[in-house]
């Protein structure tokens, strides 16, 4: 078994300042931060642009709920797989191959959009491939800007590298919108295909491979499908990691994004009657929380990653989520999706941070898989306990009655932590 107290970690933790901005001091991470940005805001446009043309097309809300099925679902299957590709291979191909999947999809669906020659099993193809390619991206991205900034800034670049993919996340339906009305929905997509270039041509030329810092080797070990089982046994002692990949999971389960999917009835509820500018507002004000969020704790060097800040901040979360749930008044209501969007930053960042900088060195990309399982996987599930409970009790008690179950256990992993006085380093 892996030795709980590594030296990576108590380096690195020991090693992390209160330095503002610290990974954008390295040019290379500028760089990196800007194509992800880039790379996330195609991702946004693209969905924007097919999901109309799909919702035009067949009028299907069973393809509706496959898209997000598969957006998720790769997540929870095969997050530690290719994390653990990401340890054996040089990461910067394993992302340019990701990369080359989303142009891929975005240009098939310009082509069978403008040909008019789409059919259903077309979409769920693309659509599956789209989601494997999320999947694959993540852990070479973590191990990658882990190479470029090293351990000292490392809780920067996570949380920037989080900011980054929310501005994507934030521009990407405006643009989306535009390209439609501007040039075509088919000519759209060719142009998103090409927004995702810049990371990939860059990716060319630099250095990292994801292995090249800290004396570190890609691992000889074979890549195999119980990956997930055994790290998780080879960890089970470290207390603040097991605590981190199940803060990430609870969350992702209970709530994860899943009121984003009920906004209209919120909408509804709170007087915005039609898909207007106070709509838009409600389904932007989480994301904008989550790139102020991110820019104004980098700049102020706030919230250093500790376990027992990342739970405070959940537990936060929880909070300000059920407030939402209750809310009727919309500026409140607003206010309080922003905070959310905050908060969700500063833990999430966190406690993948603490995983990143705790875990052996040869499991690295499996232990960054093993919380993308947990933190993203999960999502899939978290349509069953806000959605369908929504449908039986109605959406606000079903999101509050999940948050406060996740705030339940959020203070039980605070005390499972407790027990762990060697980490108190950590916590």
């Amino acid at each position: 078994m892996a030795s709980n107290n590594t030296p990576q970690g108590e380096a690195a933790v020991a090693a992390t300042q209160k330095v503002a901005f610290a990974a954008l001091r390295h040019k290379d991470f500028r760089f990196y931060f800007a194509g992800t940005m880039l790379a996330m805001m195609a991702d946004n446009i693209e969905h924007v642009i097919s999901y109309w043309l799909l919702y035009e097309k067949f009028q299907s809300p069973t393809l509706a709920g496959f898209a997000v099925l598969v957006h998720w679902t790769p997540f929870l299957l095969f997050s530690v797989y290719f994390g653990a590709m990401a340890d054996r291979y040089d990461c910067r191909k394993v992302i340019q191959v990701a990369q080359i999947m989303y142009m891929g999809v975005s240009v098939a669906w310009a082509f069978l959009f403008w040909t008019d020659t789409i059919e259903i099993w077309h979409a769920c193809v693309l659509l599956t491939i789209h989601g494997m390619a999320g999947v694959l991206w993540g852990p070479g991205s973590q191990l990658l800007i882990h190479d470029i900034v090293g351990t000292e800034h490392l809780q920067s670049a996570v949380r920037l590298n989080a900011t980054s993919r929310q501005l994507g996340v934030l521009f990407g339906p405006g643009i989306g919108g535009a390209l439609m009305l501007l040039l075509s929905p088919s000519a759209g997509l060719f142009v998103n295909a090409l927004i995702y270039l810049p990371l990939t041509i860059w990716l060319l030329s630099v250095p990292y491979t994801g292995h090249s810092r800290e004396g570190a080797a890609p691992s000889r070990r074979a890549v195999r499908w119980r990956d997930a089982i055994d790290t998780m046994r080879e960890v089970s002692g470290n207390r603040p990691i097991i605590t981190m990949v199940a803060l990430g999971g609870c969350a992702s389960f209970f709530v994860g994004s899943a009121f984003q999917a009920q906004m209209p009835e919120f909408a509804h509820d709170l007087g915005t009657e039609h898909a207007d500018f106070a709509y838009s507002a409600l389904l932007a004000a989480n994301a904008a929380g989550a790139v102020v969020g991110g820019f104004l704790l980098e700049g102020k060097g706030w919230l250093q990653p500790r376990v027992k800040t990342a739970i405070v901040c959940a537990i936060l979360w929880c909070l300000v989520i059920t407030a939402f749930a209750f809310s009727y008044d919309y500026n409140l209501s607003l206010v309080l999706l922003f905070c959310a969007g905050v908060l969700n930053l500063a833990f999430y960042s966190m406690a993948q941070t603490i995983v990143q900088m705790l875990a052996p060195t040869q499991l690295r990309g499996r232990l960054i898989g093993l919380f993308s399982m947990a933190s993203m996987g999960l999502r899939a599930f978290s349509g069953v306990t806000v959605g369908v409970l929504g449908g039986l009790i109605g959406v606000h008690w079903s999101l509050a009655l999940s948050a406060l179950a996740l705030l339940a256990v959020t203070v039980g992993l605070f005390a499972f932590l407790v027990p762990g006085q060697r980490y108190d380093e950590y916590s």
